[in-house]
């Protein structure tokens, strides 16, 4: 909002600043589809083109148009990106190649659509975003049924619910829209000409959606949407040029409302509004004199506010000095056409009443002002509220005075009677600005009296014998009383801006808080008690049982101790369904205990939050506090929001997680358990049948290929157990000095079978140092090793198993090389995990994906280390394995 001094609004020039470094966004806005938001767009652009400006098509929909594909024509054109989704070829904007040639202005038809699966963004309008972002003007057109904010609207009119639409702060922050009007008669003339469906589709249409009445309605709302977005750059531009208004392009209504009976007033805004059809709002300006309100008025006030939002209308409440002078400058800084007060009588005789100053001030605004009646106890003065102080400011006014006498006494034979007086006025200031304003006025008083009694000849009596006197001393009783009030006031605004700076650091310090905690419940423990703290209440919060459930389980209270009983749940069960407050100060079920207050964002409510203050308040919150809890809930509800999705996200990734390892665990035991049980299966069933006829060798095959192939299945079964008691974390380790070359000699033993066809290289150093490990756990990981190294080498090739020492880093380096095919860059970590496999789809090699897992989880149990790598003298993999020596620290 502007300043009364024709300052710019700095909230106006910083979003004219912004928007200067993006991209401007023009939106082509029609009621319906057909009307010729696409042709008038490609029309506008060939004018552009024709001016110089860089323009190229980044998307444009013609759905077989001739007249639309025919203004193509000439235009550069972006090529689209194919997208494959479930065996369709699908074409979609590349807004990389967009940004890459980056243009002054990109076309982008149908900003609502949804784009392909595997695409940067789920929606266009979000490509659009990154353009705009990136300084490109975009062009676009839509449909009014696809805002978002009217798509229940539109449902209703024409009983079909459009799924794709855009968020409204999109179409808030299009520099220019244009609407592309088309009357109901020519629009439907067009689909019958077949201009905008085929035949059969057209005439499908005519009888649903394209009804005269609906496109009658769907009109009316893109041309209102339009002129509540041309009424926003309105404002804006008023705010950031600093001009002060109203301009009366659009009628706007504000009421102004205070502590007394203000419920006419708003009935009556609504019914003005309602009339003229236009926005409007209900003011209320809160100054220094607020504080002195009783719990009653303040109710009072809340109570309208909350009215005049269910009625339609923005509550805003600002804070002030000057009621009048602060009603007309947010009444102009807003462009509002009418004022609506009530009649207001003057506080003293020679000051004018709230009523007429506004009249006053606001020459060229109509001011409507309506005689209303005073609800019960509303209409005493704030004055007469402020005339019983506390005896504790009056008596330290006392003694200010007091003291300043003693003063001027002291300094009597140095200073003249004028000058002694400015010592009484100095005493009234600090009074003024440490007690307030009537203990300053007490002290005026007492000041006058003093002043004279001690001063003025004749000294020690009251009586004022030199006429120059009295003139003195009216004039100082004047200036003490003016420096008083302005003291005064300035004492009472500098208390409310203290009080609103703790609040906004208090504030501060908590959004902080929010942002440091990771979990739930510390999450709304530190809420309950903000919110406790605050607002000096007792606090619950309640949230779902489950994300879908309508059971409320009271997750933390402050203090600790607090409980509901059964009318408290079901209030906060009622407040949770209708997403409303329930309870004591609000509609519904108000004799209840507690107040209940939904947590909500722009999804719905997240928890609610239940308020409990002393017995016999009639509402738990005054309208500030109510505030304050707004904006503490707003904090949480995001927080408790970010949360909730953090889990439900890290659960749906685990649930992914865990599917695709059931099926990779499915998909390996479906082949290698059936596999070996084939075989094995196959050649006992051979013996069985045809033993007789056998020769003695071919039994001997048969019962080698049962005796591998069951010893295969072994394998199997054993790294699928191996694994599982890694992932449990029940392996136990069994320490033991171990001789590394007896080790290599019984692996060797128990792998002749699958070594049989490879050459076997041994390379270990002698005199290698004893390692203190487990030797059944480190004979199982070589031996996968080696078993993986044979599945992967061709027959023939070399396997390698070298060993040595390396002194520096006290370490046993044990090496596996072979001369396969080695393993792609990209995977050389990504193989030590469960289930994977470089070539998952080659069945030719036995295999689960389990073999390495198994011994990286063995080795690192044992304090070892292992990686992979390819060879650099031939083609093959190498895999290293440090282990600590015996000296070396155990790491179970």
């Amino acid at each position: 909002m502007s300043d009364r001094d024709g300052r710019p609004s700095p909230d106006a020039l910083l979003k004219t600043i912004q928007q200067d470094r993006r991209g401007r966004l023009k939106i082509f806005l029609g009621a319906a589809p057909g009307v010729g938001k696409t042709f008038e767009m490609l029309t506008s652009a060939h004018e552009k083109l024709r001016e110089g400006v860089d323009v190229v098509a980044g998307v444009v929909e013609t759905h077989g148009r001739a007249e639309t594909e025919a203004l193509l024509v000439g235009l550069p054109i972006i090529p689209r990106r194919k997208i494959t989704y479930k065996g369709r070829d699908l074409d979609e904007m590349d807004i990389d190649a967009i940004l890459a040639r980056h243009p002054a202005l990109v076309l982008v038809d149908e900003l609502a659509h949804t784009n392909a699966p595997e695409s940067r963004h789920e929606k266009r309008y979000q490509d659009v975003e990154e353009l705009l972002a990136a300084g490109i003007d975009v062009w676009s057109t839509l449909n009014i049924q696809h805002v978002e904010s009217l798509n229940d609207v539109v449902a209703q009119i024409t009983r079909i619910r459009v799924r794709e639409t855009v968020p409204d702060n999109v179409v808030d922050q299009a520099a220019e829209i244009e609407v592309i009007d088309l009357t109901p008669d020519d629009l439907i003339r067009r689909l019958r000409d077949g201009k905008v469906y085929v035949a059969k589709t057209a005439n499908r249409a005519l009888g649903h959606y394209f009804s005269p009445g609906n496109l009658t309605a769907l009109r009316e709302l893109a041309l209102r949407r339009t002129a509540q977005r041309v009424d926003a750059q309105l404002i804006d531009h008023m705010q950031a040029h600093a001009i002060q208004g109203p301009w009366a392009a659009g009628d706007r209504v504000l009421v102004c409302v205070d502590h007394r009976g203000a419920a006419p007033l708003v009935r009556y805004g609504r019914r003005m509004a309602e009339q003229l059809r236009v926005p409007w709002a209900v003011l209320h300006v809160e100054t220094a004199q607020h504080r002195a309100l009783s719990d009653t008025e303040r109710d009072r006030i809340a109570e309208t506010m909350r009215s005049a939002e269910r009625l339609g209308a923005e509550a805003v409440t600002i804070p002030g000095s000057d009621v009048a002078a602060d009603v007309v400058a947010y009444a102009r800084a807003h462009n509002f056409t009418h004022i609506v007060t009530g009649h207001t009588n003057a506080h003293r005789w020679w000051q004018p009443s709230i009523s007429e100053r506004l009249m006053r001030l606001a020459s060229d605004i109509p001011v409507h002002v309506l005689g209303t009646k005073p609800e019960d106890g509303a209409g005493k003065s704030i004055l007469r509220l402020a005339t019983m102080p506390s005896p504790g400011p009056v008596l330290g006014s006392m003694a200010l005075v007091a003291a300043a006498t003693g003063v001027g006494i002291g300094l009597r034979q140095v200073l003249n009677s004028s000058s002694i007086g400015m010592v009484y006025l100095t005493a009234v200031l600090v009074s003024a600005t440490t007690y307030g304003l009537i203990p300053s006025l007490a002290a005026c008083l007492a000041a006058t009296l003093a002043y004279n009694f001690f001063f003025l000849e004749p000294l020690y009596s009251f009586t004022i014998a030199d006429p120059e006197n009295v003139v003195a001393l009216f004039f100082f009783t004047v200036t003490a009383v003016i420096a008083s009030n302005v003291a005064a006031r300035m004492r009472a605004q500098a208390v409310a801006a203290r009080a609103r700076a703790k609040t906004t650091e208090e504030l501060y310090q908590f959004s902080r808080k929010l942002a440091g905690i990771g979990n739930l419940d510390d999450l709304l423990w530190a809420t309950a008690y903000q919110i406790a703290a605050m607002l000096k209440v007792h606090v619950v919060l309640l949230l779902p049982e489950a994300p879908d459930s309508e059971q409320l389980l009271v997750c933390s209270s402050y203090p600790p101790e607090d409980t509901l009983d059964e009318a408290d749940l079901a209030a906060a069960h009622w407040a949770w369904q209708a997403n409303r407050p329930t309870g004591r100060g609000s509609d519904t079920l108000p004799g209840a205990r507690r107040l209940f207050v939904p947590l909500r964002t722009g999804s719905g409510p997240v928890a609610i939050v239940g308020i409990d203050t002393a017995e016999g308040q009639t509402t738990p919150l005054s309208p500030d506090q109510r505030r304050l809890l707004d904006a503490l809930g707003d904090q949480a509800a995001v927080s408790i929001e970010r949360m909730v999705l953090a889990a439900n996200v890290e659960k749906s990734r685990l649930s992914a997680e865990t599917e695709r390892l059931r099926g990779a665990l499915l998909t390996s035991i479906s082949h290698d358990l059936r596999t070996p049980l084939s075989a094995i299966l196959g050649a006992a069933g051979t013996l069985l049948s045809y033993r007789e006829t056998l020769s003695e060798k071919d039994q001997s095959e048969l019962l080698t290929t049962i005796s591998d192939e069951a010893e295969r299945m072994g394998r199997f079964v054993a790294n699928l157990l191996d694994m599982t008691r890694l992932e449990s974390g029940a392996v136990a380790l069994n320490r033991e000095p171990v001789d590394l070359g007896e080790l290599i000699g019984s692996l060797l033993r128990r792998a002749a079978k699958i070594l049989a066809h490879h050459h076997v290289k041994l390379d270990v150093a002698d005199r290698l140092p004893t390692l203190l490990l487990d030797e059944v756990l480190l004979e199982q990981a070589l031996f996968n090793l080696l078993d993986n190294a044979a599945k992967y080498s061709a027959q023939g090739t070399t396997i390698t198993l070298r060993a040595w020492f390396d002194a520096p880093e006290r370490k046993v380096i044990l090496q596996v090389l072979d001369e396969g095919l080695g393993i792609p860059p990209e995977h050389l970590e990504a193989i030590f995990k469960k289930f994977f496999r470089v070539h998952a789809t080659d069945r030719t090699r036995a295999g689960t994906g389990l073999g390495l897992a198994i011994c990286r989880g063995f080795i690192e149990a044992m304090g070892g280390h292992i990686e992979a790598s390819n060879r650099s003298d031939c083609s093959g993999a190498v895999f290293t394995v440090s282990l600590p020596t015996g000296d070396a620290p155990w790491r179970p």
